[in-house]
């Protein structure tokens, strides 16, 4: 499948437009001890799609979690700043309230329930609801629409399926609350490079056709950049840069250490290695 370059205008900065969701000054610390997120800001607008950019252990899905309110479960709280989604402060809530109003996390390495059939996983996406049994059968007709291969394979325990179809259910799962924004945590992780394709252009499709709105930590910064409107880079949990997609993809630096193209061409990867003692950007 061949995937075209999307262009999406940015998000507004300090424009009439509200984030949907603002992330302000978060500091975030395990074991009360150990430093991770040190001072993150960034934002993310109504019916776009943010990349959340860096290197293995940047900080990326740490400050997912810190948006979901994931972190107790390992041992991290958010110790400064604040979250705040559609206009109020959330980063009290349970991670139960959270989805509730509209956020839901997908998790690095898919986590589906393996001993469940894949439509029991995207059923229980839906536990939260209230509508009825109707509106919930609608929808899940709807994601199979989008991942037909699911439905094909709806009977068949989640943990024998393969690693892109077990993406595409964790998605799926998502969808079947009814999510304004989903958290989608490193989706290329583990999947040939066809299916990482086909994963992000069902990603542009339901922003586009459903309206969902998202924020997606990934280390792929290419294929992020040809979807995302804007982007934030993370460096020892700190933004380092940020700027629309495009921007970000001209920049020297990022063409240099995150694309492996610079002015000279294409860098190997000890040149790329180089890096952590430059930082040319802080």
């Amino acid at each position: 499948m061949s995937v075209e370059t999307v262009d999406r205008p940015a998000p507004e900065r300090g424009g009439a437009t509200a984030p949907l969701l603002a992330v302000n000054n978060v500091e975030v610390i395990y074991d009360h001890v150990i430093l991770v997120l040190k001072g993150v800001s960034l934002e993310v607008p109504p019916g776009g799609i943010v990349a959340l950019l860096g290197a293995n252990g940047a900080g990326k899905s740490t400050t997912l979690k810190a948006i979901s309110n994931l972190l107790r479960a390992e041992r991290g709280e958010v110790t400064k700043g604040s979250v705040q989604f559609d206009g109020e402060r959330v980063d009290g809530l349970t991670p139960n309230d959270l989805v509730t109003r509209g956020v839901i996390q997908v998790m690095e390495g898919r986590h589906c329930f393996e001993h469940l059939t894949v439509e029991e996983n995207l059923m229980t996406g839906a536990y939260t609801r209230r509508e009825g049994r109707r509106a919930v059968a609608d929808d899940l007709e709807k994601v199979y629409g989008y991942f037909p291969r699911l439905k094909e394979r709806r009977t068949s325990q989640a943990g024998y399926t393969s690693g892109g179809e077990q993406q595409m259910t964790a998605i799926g799962r998502a969808l079947m609350s009814r999510p304004r924004m989903i958290l989608l945590d490193e989706p290329s992780m583990g999947l040939a490079p066809q299916l990482v394709e086909e994963i992000f252009e069902i990603v542009r499709r339901l922003n586009e056709r459903e309206g969902v709105t998202f924020l997606l930590a990934e280390q792929n910064t290419n294929i992020a950049l040809r979807y995302a409107s804007y982007g934030y880079i993370l460096e020892n949990g700190r933004v380092v840069l940020d700027g629309d997609a495009e921007t970000l993809r001209s920049n020297e630096d990022v063409k240099e250490f995150y694309l492996g193209l610079g002015t000279a061409g294409r860098k190997s990867y000890r040149d790329v290695k180089f890096y952590k003692r430059r930082k040319r950007w802080l």
